[in-house]
This record gives C-alpha cells, sequence and structure tokens, in this order.
C-alpha cells in the first residue's frame, strides 16, 4: 500500500451501509464497521483529514419483502430500523462523521443525476429481453425475487444474483428449478425492458486500473475480483421492475423509447451513490454544500471502502465501473473486506436466532463501565480479516479477564496506586535511569510506530493486540523492577520505576483510544490528561494545527515531572461464569426457539461415514483413570525459534506453573493464548523440543476439516478432570 505514514491527503472512509431491515449483529460488527471504526479513530489522531460517512441502505428487495410479510409500508419499516441502527450504532462508539440514509432527498437527486449523466455519456445501453414474472402476484421478479439451485455448486437457496454460497454471479434465469420469493411459484418468461451497465465494455479500463491500484489488496479480495475478470464480466441490468427504490429519473426512459411506469434504479447501482450523497448531506451540514467535492473530485484524496467479503464484486467491480464511466471522481485506494464471522464454531443464523445481537449485548452489559469496549476489544482481537474467525463468550471472558482487567486494568491500578501512596500523587522526576528503565522507554517509540502500521496496512487485530503488548510488557516492568522492594532499599529506583509505569500508561490512554476509546477517555481522566489529547471523534480541529497531544506523541514521555494524576478507579471489571453461562443459555433458546418443528433424529453412521476419524479400541476403566488430568490458565505465550506450528506456554496449576511446548500456533497467536483456560494432561513424561522441556499436553479438539480448537475446562486452576 503506499507509504501513508507522512501523507497529509484527505481521507474518505466509507463502512457497507446496512440494510434497515433488522438490528446489527457482531457479524456485522466485525466485517466492516469496527474495523472502519478503529482506522478513522486512528488517522484523527494521527492528525488527519477524516471524513467517515456511512448510513441505511434502504432500498431494493429486503426491505420490500418485509413490508409485504409484515403487511406494513416499506417506508415505516425503514424509518423503524434506521432508527435503531443509527442509536445501537452511537451506543457502540462508531464515530461517523455523517450517517444518512438512501430515502433521503438529496440521495435520490443524487442518484438520479448520477442516473442521468451515465445515459447522457451514452454509458447505459438499453434493451428487451425476456424476465421471470410471477403470475400469481402479477409483479416481474427482480434477482432478489427469485431463488433456485445454483448452478455452480448446487446450493439449492441460491438468489437470483449471487450465490450465498459460493459466491458466484448469478443471473435469475440461470437458476435450476426458480421459485419466486413472493408466493413460491413457478416463474414464466415475460418481456420486460431495462438499462444496462455494459461491463464488458468497460472491462479493460477496470483491468487497467486494478493492475495498479489492487496490487497490495488483500488476497481474499484480489481473488475474488481476479476470478470475476477471468470468467469476462457481463452487462448488469441496473433499473428494476419494483414498487419500491428510487425512481428512474423523469425524461431519462421517455428519451430512450422506455415506459417509465414502477421503474426504479437496482439497489446496487443507488447503494454505492449513497456515500456521495451522505457526503454532500455532511458538507451542507458544515455549512460549505461544495465541501463533498473536496473528497470526491480532487486527485489528493483517499477512498477506503470497509466491506464484508459478500460486497467485494460491488465494491471493487461495479462502483468503480460506475465512477470510471461518469468521471471526475476518485477511485479506490483499498477494499480491504474481511471473511465471515462464526459463532460458537457454527455460521451465523439470524433466521435461526443464532446470534448476538448488539443491542441486546449493550443492554445486558449496562451495569458495567463502557460495556462497548469490552465487545469492541473482544472482536477487534479475532476479526475476520484474511479467514473466517470464531466468536465464543469463553473467548470474550478470556479477553476480558485475562487481557483488559489482569493486564491493562491491573497494570493502570498498581501504578498510578502506587504513585498515589508513596509519591503525594505527583508523578516523580527520573534520575539516572537504569538500562531496564531506558528500555522500556524505547518501547514505547517501538510500539507507537508498530500499531501504526498495522492499522496503516489495515491490519486491525495486530494493532489491537499489539496495543495490549505494550500494556503486558508495562506490568512485566513493573514486576521485574519491583517497586515495592526498592521504596526502601533505593528510594530514586522506586522513583523511576513509577516514573516510566506512568509514562506507559498516558502512551496507553492513547494508543488504546481506537479499541477502547471509553476506558482511554477514563484512563486520561485519572492522569488528568482529559482535553490535552486530540479528540479520535470528528468533534473539535483535528488538523495540522492543532496542538494537542496527538498520535505521534504517545512514542515519548508524555507526563512531566510533578504533574498531579487524579484517584485511581478499576478499569475493567471481570465477567463472572454465571453471566457466560446466562449468555450461552440465551443463545441456544434464540437456536431452539426458532425451529419451527423437532428436526427427525439422523440415521446411525459410522464415524467414519459422518467424516470423523474412527474410534480407537476399547481401552479398561483404568487405562483412564491412570491419565492426570486438569484444568489450567495460560499465564504467558510466546513463540518458539524455528518452530512454526509451536507456541511455548506457561500455564497455572494452581499448586505450580508449568512450561508446555503446544502445536497451537496455526490455530492462535501467543496473545490469544494468554488468559485461556486449558486441559493439561498433567503425568505425561518431559519431553526435550527445539532447546524447550515440554512439562505436559494441552488437550485440542480435531473436526472432521482438521480445524483444532482448545479443550477448555471451567474449573479452577488445578482441578482433577474426571
Amino acid at each position: 500500500m503506499p507509504d501513508s505514514g507522512d501523507r497529509e491527503d484527505r481521507l474518505l472512509v466509507t463502512a457497507a451501509l446496512p440494510y434497515a431491515n433488522g438490528p446489527i449483529h457482531i457479524g456485522h460488527l466485525a466485517g466492516a464497521y469496527l474495523p472502519a471504526d478503529l482506522f478513522c479513530r486512528y488517522q484523527r489522531l494521527k492528525g488527519r483529514d477524516v471524513a467517515f460517512i456511512c448510513g441505511s441502505d434502504e432500498m431494493g428487495v429486503p426491505i420490500f419483502l418485509r413490508a409485504l410479510r409484515e403487511d406494513r409500508d416499506a417506508q415505516d419499516v425503514v424509518d423503524e430500523f434506521h432508527a435503531q441502527i443509527e442509536e445501537h450504532f452511537a451506543r457502540f462508539g462508531m464515530s461517523f462523521d455523517h450517517y444518512g440514509r438512501t430515502t433521503s432527498e438529496t440521495h435520490r437527486e443524487t442518484a438520479q443525476g448520477f442516473f442521468r449523466a451515465l445515459a447522457e455519456k451514452d454509458a447505459l445501453t438499453l434493451r428487451t429481453a425476456e424476465q421471470l414474472y410471477d403470475p400469481e402476484a402479477e409483479l416481474f421478479l427482480a434477482d432478489r425475487f427469485v431463488r433456485g439451485t445454483c448452478p455452480v455448486c448446487g446450493y439449492d437457496d441460491a438468489y437470483g444474483d449471487q450465490c450465498e454460497d459460493c459466491g458466484s454471479d448469478l443471473s435469475p434465469d440461470e437458476l435450476i428449478a426458480p421459485r419466486s420469493v413472493l408466493t413460491d411459484a413457478e416463474p414464466v418468461e415475460k418481456e420486460a425492458t431495462h438499462f444496462y451497465l455494459p461491463l464488458d465494455r468497460l472491462q479493460a479500463d477496470l483491468e487497467a486500473w486494478l493492475d495498479d491500484a489492487a496490487s497490495d489488496w488483500k488476497p481474499n479480495v484480489r481473488g475474488q475480483v481476479q476470478s470475476w475478470l477471468g470468467e469476462g464480466l457481463r452487462e448488469r441490468a441496473i433499473t428494476r421492475d419494483l414498487p419500491w427504490g428510487v425512481p428512474v429519473p423523469p425524461g431519462v426512459a421517455e428519451e430512450a423509447g422506455m415506459d417509465p411506469e414502477g421503474k426504479v434504479l437496482y439497489v446496487w447501482f443507488d447503494a454505492p451513490v449513497g456515500y456521495i450523497s451522505a457526503t454532500k448531506e455532511w458538507g451542507a451540514q458544515q455549512g460549505d454544500p461544495e465541501r463533498w467535492k473536496d473528497y470526491w473530485q480532487r486527485d489528493d484524496s483517499r477512498l477506503i471502502h470497509f466491506i464484508g467479503k459478500d460486497n467485494i464484486v460491488f465494491h471493487c467491480v461495479m462502483f468503480p465501473a460506475m465512477l470510471q464511466a461518469r468521471g471526475g471522481y476518485v477511485l479506490p485506494e483499498n477494499v480491504p473486506a474481511n471473511e465471515f464471522l462464526t459463532i460458537e464454531g457454527r455460521k451465523l443464523s439470524t433466521s435461526r436466532g443464532w446470534a448476538v445481537w448488539l443491542h441486546e449485548f449493550l443492554d445486558d452489559f449496562a451495569d458495567r463501565d463502557h460495556p462497548a469496549d469490552l465487545l469492541r476489544y473482544a472482536l477487534a482481537s479475532t476479526l475476520p480479516e484474511t479467514k473466517d474467525a470464531d466468536f465464543s463468550w469463553e473467548g470474550f471472558q478470556n479477553r476480558v479477564n485475562g487481557e483488559l482487567a489482569d493486564v491493562l486494568g491491573n497494570f493502570v491500578h498498581r501504578a498510578l496506586t502506587f504513585c498515589q501512596d508513596y509519591f503525594d500523587g505527583l508523578v516523580p522526576p527520573l534520575r539516572a535511569p537504569s538500562e531496564e528503565d531506558r528500555a522500556a522507554l524505547d518501547a514505547l517509540a517501538e510500539a507507537t510506530a508498530e500499531v501504526g502500521r498495522a492499522y496503516e496496512g489495515y491490519r486491525m487485530r495486530a494493532a489491537a493486540q499489539e496495543t495490549m503488548a505494550l500494556a503486558r510488557r508495562g506490568n512485566k516492568y513493573f514486576n521485574d523492577t519491583a517497586p515495592w522492594h526498592t521504596r526502601e532499599s533505593d528510594p530514586q529506583a522506586c522513583a523511576n520505576t513509577v516514573h516510566v509505569s506512568l509514562q506507559f500508561c498516558a502512551s496507553l490512554s492513547v494508543l488504546a483510544e481506537p479499541v477502547l476509546p471509553g476506558a482511554a477517555a477514563k484512563l486520561r481522566d485519572m492522569l488528568r490528561l482529559d482535553g490535552r489529547v486530540r479528540p479520535s471523534t470528528p468533534e473539535g480541529d483535528a488538523g495540522d494545527n492543532d496542538d494537542r497531544i496527538g498520535w505521534d506523541d504517545a512514542a515519548a514521555p508524555i507526563l512531566d515531572a510533578g504533574h498531579a494524576i487524579g484517584t485511581p478507579e478499576i478499569l475493567f471489571a471481570k465477567v463472572e461464569d454465571q453471566t457466560i453461562q446466562q449468555q450461552m443459555s440465551k443463545l441456544g433458546a434464540s437456536n431452539a426457539a426458532s425451529d419451527a418443528a423437532p428436526a427427525e433424529s439422523p440415521p446411525a453412521k459410522t464415524p467414519a461415514e459422518a467424516g470423523y476419524a474412527p474410534l480407537k479400541d476399547e481401552i479398561a476403566f483404568d487405562d483412564f483413570m491412570d491419565m492426570d488430568l486438569r484444568t489450567g490458565r495460560v499465564t504467558e505465550a510466546a513463540p518458539v525459534e524455528g518452530a512454526d506450528k509451536l507456541i511455548r506456554l506457561q500455564v497455572d496449576l494452581g499448586f505450580e506453573q508449568r512450561q508446555v511446548l503446544a502445536g497451537v500456533a496455526e490455530q492462535y497467536s501467543p496473545s490469544e493464548m494468554e488468559g485461556r483456560r486449558v486441559v493439561l494432561v498433567a503425568n505425561l513424561a518431559p519431553k526435550e523440543m527445539f532447546g524447550h522441556e515440554s512439562q505436559g499436553m494441552v488437550l485440542m479438539a480435531e473436526d472432521r476439516e482438521g480445524r483444532l480448537t482448545l479443550v477448555s475446562g471451567e474449573g479452577e486452576p488445578g482441578a482433577v478432570v474426571r
């Protein structure tokens, strides 16, 4: 990617417009919204000019179908969910500059104007073709009104425009055994006239742009785009016969000889134009109606689209083709699309109740300080950036307890409390620092640069993990220098420890801001830095003339000797087992309630027939009892030099610490292992590997596809597993 470390270009950042036909769940957050927010908050702390744009997608088939099912007006549906989504995003801490909607007058005018401009440039074609028609509903069926079997992969519930299972681009007439979503009737063919975007004629220009622009895009994004281009692009209809949508602009249809009655713009034509219309609305609200052009039509503006992988083709092929055909608009510099998030190892399914809804999470954890931060950190640490990732409630608990509370919160509380108790709440001076003191201060610059590089490279997961690694480094430094010992034996060494630790806290109050805005603000308040740090939200002036503390300032000590700190408070309370059990029960109950009827028991199979490893030979009960299985908690984790699959773990068994080499590096990073509960074979003979002694074995479960997951134990460290 371009080195934007020293660039001062304008940044136009968009997050995919969510459909206003239901609430937001954690899959949405992990796909597009949290990564975009982390990126924008970081960029504002860097002092860059950011316009962060989003809004509700209120047109298209899903909204119309919901209105039909509920016997409501479509406008009532979008009014309800637009308000809910906007509120829930705000509670989660999304820092949009503007959140618009595609039923606004500005959007209608902008979308129609964009369409008209393409028509005037002869960039569209008009033709009549056979289209599927529902004889019972007496309606032409837009692609999303048709479902059937995918001709590519055989999935039996594919949409008429794209198979959600294999991602293939489809048209309704390609489906096997098509059926109407409206009435389940078998469609018939009937002539219909529509405008088309001739993507086949635009492919050469697209490829020329992509050869340069997409060279450093994520492999998953490049791969999908190259697959589309390799198959050859086809023209795509950009109008539909629907009673709900942005009408084809007056005059354009008539001039082309088409009856405009009931014709609306295809949702994937009008929705991306929503980014432009929302930017227009934002500029008008700022008192500068022409400001949108600075972000969309100036060469020094950078456009970044944050999306989920199901929207790659529309943001990397169709919308860029529209912009190129229109002319005068910037094209995306990057489209860092994420893969899918699973929940407890299963595909997220809203229809079956297998989902974690944002508003329910915020309500359930409302009695805690900054509850959104808990979810932001848990998701940021497991984002599906290059492959699908899994959210589990146990993993959430481990993140909160083992990292937010035990690492970050514990370090901050120890450092501030020590300063209050023994230095009257004043930052002590640093004098004759030891080599350990200087190395710790050097780590601030290293971490600031490393976390920044991760954000610039769209590696949000690494940025969150590296931020926590700095807190972990601070904790280790505090332990190693042991100020409770040096307080009497070497008062200056004690003062230096407190000075350096407080500098860590100050830097963390900046570096943690993108992921943990609530906790970072609370930490700054405890350090009495409130108001001195540049905002990571749209409020205030975040330009070059802002002399407040910004991202780069976290690389060096921020607090002066003698600076008075405030009263230390607990940053994060631990999440109890009962809370996690309640969430698991809710998830299971939602899933069970969605089943209309109990499923019949499947016929018995052998393990091999079901795809599992075969059962091993029987053993005697006494043989099993010879194994000593214990629950443990991973306190430290580090890579093993020269071993790609191994991580060196320190496991707390309650009565002792064990070093264990676990072959989990392909599934978990060291930071992901820390704080996790494991089951250990505790009476296994020690084994030497890669210069380290392994004193046990961590149990793993291997599924039918060869994926490994940790076997977890809920008991206290050292408890016997029977």
